[in-house]
């Protein structure tokens, strides 16, 4: 008996229904509802997605993707979602607004931004000087890592930061004028290249913050999974099921990039096969859990809190946030 078998044998158990003459009374489990955002967590999943679609996977799913933090954290917030994949620093916000309600169960992404410009004289942070800088949003991801590793070079006010609402905007902006320079996530950098052929991906901000923030403590986080704790103390089994089918997923990514991008493109986070593929490597697709998340996890978080406690929630997560199998 195995995956969604045992869920509903369990249920049925639960339920009181009979189990008669070798014969099964199942009762029907409603899927996991699973949220992410187009971009890397997204292609992480896309797998699962397909194998679930097929009626292979172990859990029954229900996905759902959307294109903000914001629209994924009102559904988690008014319990419409399980599971989602959201950036690593509202995963510690949604902590502390649902009063320690979710718990943080694997990291699903690492450093994905990249300076990306036809300059090729911006090769360090130091080249920034008297420069301006387009990147999203001001307060997302993108926005406190810069402004950390700015800060930290003695550069934050020798550095001027434009800030656009989405990546696209970004993009478009270096299409029009390779001289400029944007700071942009996977996979919208490498589309970036492919609008135009005067640009390169000239900084990976992965590699300078591991130049500048001790490695033994923390890493560059992009994105985690979190579990809402009431679905996490009903499902058990299910959730730590789910670890394997995501992790297997995002294996799949890297050792399968061409069917990889197909499922990319059937399931509407990029349009482009060949874009999709391209921007595989760089995406930092990852499953990591156990206490190899929360070191990685704590750490990163820590150097936000550091800079602006409002980052992260005004408090750093209690044990309970991370999530041991």
């Amino acid at each position: 008996m195995q995956g969604k078998n045992v869920i509903r044998w369990m249920a049925a158990a639960a339920a009181g229904l009979c189990l008669c003459g070798g014969m099964s009374v199942w009762a029907e489990e409603e899927p996991i509802r699973v949220g992410s955002m187009t971009g890397p967590t997204s292609m992480g999943l896309v797998k699962l997605m397909e194998d679930d679609s097929q009626g292979t996977s172990e859990n029954d799913y229900d996905f759902t993707m959307v294109t903000t933090a914001d629209e994924l954290t009102a559904l988690v917030a008014n319990n419409d979602l399980d599971i989602a994949l959201v950036p690593a620093n509202v995963a510690s916000i949604l902590y502390s607004k649902t009063e320690q309600g979710i718990s943080v169960i694997d990291i699903n992404t690492l450093g994905v931004l990249y300076m990306v410009s036809g300059d090729d004289s911006i090769d360090s942070l130091e080249a920034l000087a008297g420069k301006t800088v387009y990147l999203t949003g001001k307060g997302t991801t993108p926005d406190y890592v810069l402004q950390y590793l700015l800060r930290e070079a003695g550069l934050e006010d020798q550095v001027s930061l434009e800030y656009k609402s989405e990546a696209t905007e970004v993009a478009s902006i270096l299409a029009e004028d390779s001289s400029s320079i944007g700071l942009l996530p996977q996979p919208f950098a490498t589309t970036a290249l492919a609008q135009n052929e005067e640009l390169k991906l000239v900084m990976d901000l992965t590699q300078v913050w591991d130049e500048t923030v001790d490695p033994a403590g923390s890493r560059l986080v992009t994105g985690v999974t979190i579990v809402t704790k009431d679905f996490l103390e009903a499902n058990p089994e299910a959730v730590d099921t789910f670890l394997e089918e995501h992790k297997a997923s995002a294996e799949y990514t890297e050792t399968n990039p061409e069917e990889t991008a197909k499922l990319i493109v059937d399931a509407g986070i990029l349009a482009n096969e060949n874009v999709a593929q391209q921007a595989l490597p760089y995406c930092s697709i990852t499953c990591i859990t156990g206490e190899e998340m929360q070191e990685a996890l704590s750490g990163y978080l820590t150097v936000l809190y550091d800079m602006d406690g409002t980052t992260v929630g005004g408090a750093l997560p209690e044990d309970d946030f991370y999530y041991q199998s």
